[in-house]
């Protein structure tokens, strides 16, 4: 470790990648000068591609010079700040496949913003007077890193390039790369995120087993809340994934086991408006026949409305260092059993989350298709000295390429008119 110096589904739910890579905008610039050095870092939330992303990066530079240099920065921001990272060693590329197989980040993660000055004194990342984008701007220069790769969401790859921008402006050219992590897949203008197929995979899992709880007692509501802020993706193909998983699946109706008690009854995600009073009328009869109600719900759906609530309550809504509102505080799993349960009379209410399950996995199939090919693309821009978050760009065709970092941005809605959505959220609502 370095110290820092004093002072200063897949396939079934979207379309997966197909077998040969997705097509590359091939125009980036040559770098005047060959890399020194390259650093990872991955930043924000767990997603099932870090892991995988860390992996194929150290393998692909590897094999394009195994004379760079590569290290990677612990817990994302928190060790560039501190300048705590580790040299990849022979040893490590030796083993860089193995990264395929684990969830969670190798190096790491942190929730930190390198704009929030206030909030990063506060953590300890800086002292007072210094300004963090200077400090992990001049531990770059300090460890010669040319190239840069940040996994992570769109806040994570916007701070990159601000980094980029200090440096350039002050003479000291680096190129930023950033691969896009988010289980949301809600990056604007990327069309599918780094590791959302998995979570929606790993998710169905979970309530595959959940679902079952429904017979622990008579009328019992089963609340599968996704993770999801402002995007309702993970939690409509989580419920796809769930529900192409019952299809040829033998039941029992003679002796109770029938298919529309392990279906789902409700989807409910930020896009859709939900009107309570309509759904508890339709769904107290479903719990009336079949003594049961599974619903699946986006943590983000109807945020606004219960903030609203408790902030004219006079209650303080904690947000984190990004101004998001911290959902675990607003914990709408909770407010929605409570809004249904007396409704539906039902007697036993389970809310159960499945993001820290999914968010946690290995990477599927197709998700380390789609990391392998953006990887490859990364390590040639970053060989080419083009920055830019890598992914298919949805105002150019699909084409995967570096996009520009002023374009990437956050809370890209889900489309609901997506045919595979209006099918499933159909046959969900014409359970009676």
């Amino acid at each position: 470790a370095r110290a820092r110096a004093p002072s200063g589904p897949a396939r079934p739910i979207a379309e997966a990648p197909p077998n040969d890579p997705p097509r590359q905008d091939r125009t980036a610039p040559t770098h005047p000068h060959p890399p020194s050095q390259v650093g990872i870092l991955t930043a924000g939330g767990l997603a099932p591609c870090l892991s995988s992303a860390v992996g194929f990066l150290i393998e692909k530079y590897t094999l394009a010079d195994p004379s760079i240099e590569i290290i990677c920065y612990a817990s994302g921001y928190k060790g560039l700040l501190s300048g705590d990272s580790t040299v990849v060693t022979p040893a490590i590329r030796e083993q860089a496949s193995a990264f395929q197989l684990h969830g969670g980040s190798p190096i790491g993660n942190s929730r930190v913003k390198l704009t929030n000055v206030a909030d990063c004194v506060k953590r300890g990342l800086c002292r007072e007077g210094e300004v963090p984008l200077e400090v992990a701007a001049q531990q770059l220069k300090r460890d010669g890193v040319t190239i840069l790769h940040t996994v992570g969401g769109d806040d994570t790859n916007t701070q990159a390039a601000k980094v980029a921008e200090y440096l350039k402006a002050n003479g000291y050219p680096i190129c930023v790369v950033g691969l896009p992590k988010t289980i949301d897949n809600d990056v604007i203008p990327i069309k599918q995120s780094l590791g959302a197929w998995t979570a929606a995979e790993e998710g169905a899992k979970f309530f595959a087993n959940v679902v079952n709880e429904m017979s622990a007692n008579p009328r019992m509501l089963i609340i599968h809340e996704c993770m999801g802020r402002d995007c309702g993706y993970l939690t409509a193909a989580t419920a796809k994934a769930y529900c192409d998983s019952l299809t040829g699946l033998p039941f029992v109706p003679g002796l109770g086991l029938c298919r529309q008690k392990k279906s789902i009854h409700a989807v409910y995600i930020p896009e859709l408006a939900i009107d309570i009073e309509q759904e508890s009328a339709r769904l107290k009869k479903i719990m009336d026949k079949y003594d049961c109600v599974n619903i699946f719900l986006s943590e983000g759906a109807g945020v606004k409305d219960i903030v609203a609530e408790l902030e004219a309550k006079g209650e303080t809504v904690e947000r984190d260092a990004f101004g998001h509102v911290k959902l675990d505080k607003v914990n709408p799993g909770a407010y929605f059993a409570k809004q249904f349960a007396a409704k539906l009379g039902a007697e036993k209410v389970l809310v159960q989350k499945s993001g820290y399950m999914a968010r946690a996995a290995p990477a599927n199939v197709a998700d380390r298709a789609l990391i392998s090919a953006c990887c490859t693309l990364a390590v040639e821009c970053g060989l080419k000295g083009s920055s830019g978050c890598i992914g298919q760009d949805e105002e150019r065709g699909d084409v995967l390429r570096e996009i520009e970092f002023d374009r990437i941005k956050g809370g890209k809605a889900f489309d609901t008119t997506q045919v595979w959505f209006q099918d499933m959220h159909a046959a969900v609502n014409a359970i009676n």
